[in-house]
């Protein structure tokens, strides 16, 4: 029986082409990773470009100077997904007891669990160096952050879910269990915590009920 001819390979997309369009992803992975490290002050372009396997003059391709790599990092692990938290909110049917742990858990997971965590960790400690810097992450944010967060309270006083709120104080007493966890991550120089008997997951659900006591309507 004579065998069945072979089809022919489907072409590839050029290499190159493809290594291409992966470079700014790379840079930006590279750079997370470092600023992280190292922070923003002591991460030189070299070691982001010579991590994500490219020259110099290439990452200035995509990223004229340091400061706008920075600001794409932030754009792209936190800035720039407000949008699809905004939408997430809009969507919501759930209560707002509900909607308060699963925005504690979800941060959590999108973003305290992950490398974006230390970028919020940076600025506090380079802010003043940078003032710049801080003013964008201010911007882009802390400020939407805070937005969200008020929208969240208003739609729980909205539906009477929520006692009457100073939104303007009420936003830290959101925040401030979620910051506590970012400065408190293990770093090579200070580990306030002990990751032995430590659980951010335990911590998270347990903080999500401590402010809902006090946010939620009270029984007459």
């Amino acid at each position: 029986m004579n065998a069945l001819p072979s089809l022919p390979d489907q072409p590839e997309a050029p290499r190159r082409g493809r290594r291409k369009e992966a470079r700014p992803g790379e840079l930006l992975e590279a750079a997370l990773d470092l600023f992280v490290e190292k922070g923003f002050a002591a991460t030189r372009v070299e070691e982001v470009a010579a991590r994500a396997g490219v020259s110099k003059g290439t990452l200035f391709l995509y990223f004229p100077s340091k400061e706008e790599l920075f600001k794409a990092v932030v754009r792209k692990n936190i800035a720039g997904r407000f949008a699809e938290w905004d939408l997430e909110l809009e969507a919501y049917e759930g209560t707002s007891s509900e909607l308060v742990q699963y925005c504690f858990q979800t941060w959590w997971e999108r973003v305290g669990s992950t490398k974006a965590a230390g970028l919020g960790k940076l600025m506090l400690s380079e802010a003043n160096n940078f003032p710049e810097l801080a003013d964008f992450y201010r911007r882009e944010v802390i400020e939407p952050g805070h937005r969200l967060i008020r929208r969240i309270l208003q739609r729980g006083m909205d539906r009477g879910e929520l006692r009457p709120l100073d939104l303007d104080h009420a936003v830290y007493c959101v925040l401030a269990p979620l910051m506590f966890l970012t400065i408190s991550q293990p770093s090579p120089s200070l580990c306030i915590l002990d990751p032995e008997c430590f659980s951010p997951e335990k911590y998270i659900r347990l903080q999500a009920d401590n402010v809902l006591q006090g946010l939620c309507v009270r029984p007459t």
